[in-house]
């Protein structure tokens, strides 16, 4: 008989269009990346149950947000009742990382009034040579957004993904008072 989830918690993954976040989810669920890349219409959402420590299951529903300026309006109601959240941007296009604190973050605390852990993800580190968003500038804006931990990742090999979400989460445990 298949356990009941210790807990269920709402993660929302924001960013600008084309910056990888479908394909994050892609690998952290399945393992798979596509290369051919198909914009999210308004919302996504999908489960994966985690195992943390060996000791708690968790039923994580993931809300991968539309990041098109079209769906701006709808969006709000799909921060509601976030447990936290993955702030995504593309670490080839400087414009996507300015609209962390500029766009994406500033939407989501007008919206969601409670505290909750998120992390900063700077993906497509598998582009190294194209990249345009400096770590040290990444680092400069986790500390002032306050961001529970920066992570660079890449959706095309796997390369942190897995531990950007399993932070996220382990992170909202902690702050729910469960102790590790």
């Amino acid at each position: 008989m298949k356990k009941l989830a210790d807990y269920i918690l709402k993660i929302v993954i924001l960013g600008d269009a084309g910056v990888g976040k479908t394909s994050l989810v892609n690998q952290f669920v399945s393992n798979t990346f596509k290369a051919d890349y198909r914009g999210t219409m308004g919302v996504q959402i999908i489960k994966k149950q985690v195992v943390v420590n060996d000791e708690y299951t968790v039923r994580l529903l993931l809300w991968d947000i539309a990041g098109q300026d079209q769906y701006e309006k709808a969006r709000n109601g799909y921060y509601e009742g976030a447990s936290g959240a993955l702030l995504v941007y593309d670490l080839t296009r400087y414009r996507s990382f300015d609209n962390i604190n500029n766009k994406w973050l500033k939407d989501f605390r007008k919206y969601v009034k409670i505290d909750i852990p998120y992390i900063l993800i700077g993906n497509k580190a598998d582009l190294e040579q194209d990249r345009a968003v400096l770590m040290d500038d990444a680092k400069r804006l986790a500390a002032e957004i306050n961001a529970i931990q920066l992570i660079e990742t890449s959706a095309r090999s796997g390369m942190n993904v897995e531990d950007a979400f399993k932070k996220l989460v382990r992170n909202i445990l902690i702050k729910h008072g469960v102790v590790f």
